[in-house]
């Protein structure tokens, strides 16, 4: 059913091709831990370059031509708001510009910093994720609008067919927008990619940590209950 709202439970929907305004992300490094969440520390010589690419310094935006910046989409992800009293993540109905679900996050009282930081990663990739598809969209249907046009006008036909409908070309003619299309954005699509993958990573070790975090937080629980 189109723009149905369901509701996202647990922590696997996790990496979403959503995207999300660069929100302040510090790196997962706290003053104290414990024997438990020290298993999951990688080597100091990986994790400085990884915390560097997620505060700005190390992760390159993808490069946009200057018109695309002039034309860029909205960036709002969804005007959907949850219901106040939800526990749980919310995904929504499809962006009409990047054509992504967006994800509404739920934040519960006891978030621990831990959680926070993998929330927000997620949430800044949202956007991110969802600036970028939008833009592109925007690109992709103003220049097959010019091709068509221009193709139309070589050939010295008229832009509106007879039916009243605008005319187009066949298959044959757009694989070679198609093509193209590719060609010129293939640097973009690299960048992005290679952003993507990056980012996703990130949101993977975190997840990790959190899940080791609440495993341990429960058998203190139990350890204190047993002990009273």
């Amino acid at each position: 059913m189109v723009g149905q709202v369901v509701p996202s439970r647990g922590l696997c929907d996790r990496a979403v091709r959503q995207p999300l305004a660069p929100s302040r992300l510090r790196c997962a490094c706290g003053s104290r831990r414990t024997a438990a969440m020290a298993a999951l520390r990688p080597p100091r010589r990986f994790l400085l370059p990884l915390c560097r690419a997620f505060s700005g310094g190390g992760c390159q935006p993808v490069p946009e031509r200057g018109g695309e910046r002039r034309d860029a989409a909205p960036s709002r992800v969804s005007r959907f708001c949850p219901p106040r009293k939800s526990c749980h993540d919310w995904i929504g109905p499809p962006d009409k510009y990047s054509n992504l679900r967006p994800v509404h996050f739920y934040i519960p009282e006891n978030e621990s910093p831990l959680e926070q930081k993998l929330r927000e990663l997620r949430q800044e990739t949202q956007e991110w994720n969802q600036q970028f598809w939008a833009n592109q969209n925007l690109t992709f249907l103003k220049e097959k609008e010019k091709f068509i046009d221009s193709r139309l006008k070589a050939k010295g036909l008229e832009l509106t067919a007879e039916s009243g409908k605008k005319a187009t070309l066949n298959a044959e003619e757009m694989a070679d927008f198609y093509k193209e299309f590719l060609s010129k954005n293939f640097q973009k699509h690299m960048y992005y990619n290679r952003d993507w993958y990056k980012r996703n990573f990130a949101i993977t070790f975190f997840m990790g940590k959190v899940a080791l975090e609440r495993i341990w937080n429960k058998l203190r629980l139990k350890r204190k209950k047993t002990s009273n």
